[in-house]
């Protein structure tokens, strides 16, 4: 069965969010540190909207990719050096990338209820492992399927 161009499309689509996302949170952040705290409020709860935004299609792609292909995934078939990095990448964003949703969660939560010690305090934690996670997913994205022979067809 031919996968659909509406799956084979999603990959780019969780690229631009976690590019979103990132680009919020740097913005959501640079606010932040200019005291314009207002504005930051509203950055980060869109940071986080598109996160889940990007979840929701993540999760779709995946779903969409087994019923149509038989495999979850697409195969990376880079070799040597790029294969390494590459899996070193993958894995610590895997492994970060659980934490996001309940890390930013507990921040935006803190942030709302106006605890703003506990609020920086996790923060200073939240910021660079969901800037992380969303810099690496793009990465990832880059790699897996524009990089020579990364992609099985």
């Amino acid at each position: 069965m031919d996968t659909p161009n509406w799956v084979n499309a999603l990959p780019l689509v969780n690229a631009m969010l976690n590019t979103l996302a990132t680009v919020l949170l740097f913005y959501g952040y640079w606010l932040i540190r200019h005291g314009n705290l207002q504005a930051h409020k509203r950055i980060m709860l869109s940071a986080f909207a598109t996160s889940i935004v990007f979840l929701g299609s993540y999760v779709v792609y995946h779903f969409a990719l087994e019923f149509y292909t038989g495999k979850a995934s697409k195969s990376f078939l880079g070799t040597g050096a790029i294969r390494a990095v590459y899996l070193a990448i993958l894995i610590s964003h895997v492994i970060l990338a659980a934490l996001v949703p309940v890390l930013a969660t507990i921040t935006i939560y803190r942030g709302l209820k106006a605890d703003w010690e506990r609020h920086k305090r996790i923060a200073k934690i939240t910021f660079p492992i969901w800037m992380y996670v969303s810099v690496t997913g793009v990465l990832i994205y880059v790699i897996a399927y524009h990089w020579p022979t990364a992609v099985s067809q």
